[in-house]
């Protein structure tokens, strides 16, 4: 019975961080070259962090409930693994903040490119963190 309710942990698991994957790689990937394919660098711009902003949140739940049924499978260090790339996937929430007037110094610009690099580069990062805990999952460690 034990056995049984593991392999569906462990089933359930590598749906919710696949899934996780699948949106990271859109995110990040497939979403932003066809904005700058398609639109102007300002627009394109705009809309990736836009999609970053919006698509992290999600996809940072979907590797926590990898995470709790990868532990429950008994895969212990994929479900460490799935939380550190959540908590990386989450980051971009303050990576791409707005930042109000009053908290710049006088005369300083907003770099929303230099956010959104980093946000992309945060997400490429945390998605191989991602795509190591779907390995290990597999692998049962």
């Amino acid at each position: 019975m034990f056995a049984a309710l593991q392999m569906l942990a462990t089933a359930i698991a590598l749906l919710l961080i696949g899934m996780a994957i699948g949106a990271g790689w859109i995110c990040t990937i497939a979403a932003p070259n066809y904005f700058y394919d398609n639109l102007d660098g300002s627009r394109a711009n705009t809309q990736v962090r836009g999609l970053l902003l919006a698509g992290s949140t999600p996809i940072a739940g979907l590797l926590l409930g990898g995470a709790a049924a990868g532990m429950l499978s008994g895969a212990y260090v994929s479900g460490v693994v799935s939380t550190i790339s959540a908590i990386g996937f989450f980051f971009n929430r303050w990576t791409l903040a707005p930042i109000k007037k009053g908290d710049r110094p006088a005369g300083a610009r907003h770099n929303r490119s230099g956010q959104r690099i980093v946000a992309v580069g945060l997400s490429l990062v945390f998605l191989l963190v991602a795509v190591t805990a779907a390995v290990l999952l597999i692998l049962g460690i």
